[in-house]
């Protein structure tokens, strides 16, 4: 199973944030952002520290899809 952070994307598009913007209100590192943007397993605390800023649960930023093969 792999990781997909496509609904963060589509909600940061929502509600008109962009990345850096996320970064500095969630106080996550732009290498964390970039895990993000790879697909890349990222810590549980930047998922919580990123829902708290979006008003949101984990499963509205991520979801659990099957590794293509």
């Amino acid at each position: 199973m792999a990781v997909s952070y496509n609904r963060l994307w589509k909600l940061l598009i929502d509600k008109k944030i962009n990345k850096t913007q996320l970064c500095r209100q969630a106080k996550i590192s732009t290498n964390a952002m970039a895990k993000l943007g790879k697909d890349e397993d990222v810590r549980v605390e930047v998922l919580v520290k990123i829902c708290t800023v979006l008003n949101c649960r984990i499963e509205d930023i991520m979801e659990i899809v099957p590794r293509e093969i």
